[in-house]
């Protein structure tokens, strides 16, 4: 990207958090080698060019650092600390990128949750190698990312229960085991089995079939479906209701 085309105080962060069926995970990339010690990891996140909008900025940058497009963004917060980018460990990534590398930069938070099988992730532009790491494996990221990613991942957790953000990672059929895990992943807390069903039988998320898992060792659960009636899927939770 030529930086005369980009405005140097308003960037943009991808906060893409990935669903195994087992584990929740965040795309990280790293920065190509410029004989530092010790490679910078960050978000995926650049600046804006002047004339596009925040959104298009969002899609744009994920797909030039990462390859991944066509994926849902939604704007969750803004980080505005006037020494977010001041740290002497991250002004040598910008002076190689950036004309003006100790500019104040405010960034948009965007956030989105795929199932890691459906896409493949590939490292290009300025981040040599791109790939997923387990949200309680996390290592000290560059700028204020770890912040950035702890405020998304406190927004995944309030939109998923307010908002039911996320039911779109279950398979078109499943189990109310396999909801729970996805329950379980995401809320990163056990939750009682009895329980958990009352509330989601009783909450009319679920709609029972006539149908059970095949091709399993044990005794065949019943499969359900999500109710399109009680939920919205990849609806994300409003501003408002997140910062209150």
């Amino acid at each position: 990207m030529n930086s005369t085309q980009a405005n140097p105080n308003v960037s943009v962060d991808c906060v893409i958090f990935g669903f195994d069926n087992n584990k929740l995970n965040v795309l990280l990339i790293e920065q190509k080698d410029l004989g530092q010690k010790t490679k910078q990891i960050a978000l995926p996140g650049d600046l804006v060019l002047q004339d596009e909008s925040l959104n298009d900025a969002a899609s744009r940058v994920l797909k030039e650092l990462t390859q991944l497009k066509g994926i849902p963004l939604h704007q969750f917060y803004a980080f505005g600390d006037p020494n977010r980018v001041k740290n002497v460990k991250d002004i040598a990534w910008l002076q190689s990128y950036r004309e003006n590398p100790q500019a104040r930069v405010i960034t948009i938070g965007y956030f989105a949750l795929i199932r890691m099988d459906q896409f493949e992730p590939e490292a290009s532009s300025f981040a040599e190698r791109v790939f997923w790491k387990d949200i309680n494996q996390v290592p000290d990221l560059a700028f204020d990312h770890n912040q950035i990613l702890t405020i998304g991942l406190n927004y995944l957790r309030t939109s998923f229960e307010n908002s039911q953000t996320g039911f779109e990672l279950l398979p078109e059929k499943f189990t109310l085991n396999q909801m729970q895990l996805l329950h379980e992943t995401i809320l990163g807390k056990c939750l009682d089995k009895r329980n958990f069903r009352k509330k989601v039988l009783k909450e009319n998320l679920v709609v029972g079939l006539d149908e059970k898992q095949i091709g399993v060792l044990h005794k065949p659960a019943q499969l359900f479906k999500l109710n399109t009636e009680t939920v919205s899927v990849n609806k994300p939770l409003a501003i408002n209701e997140f910062v209150k």
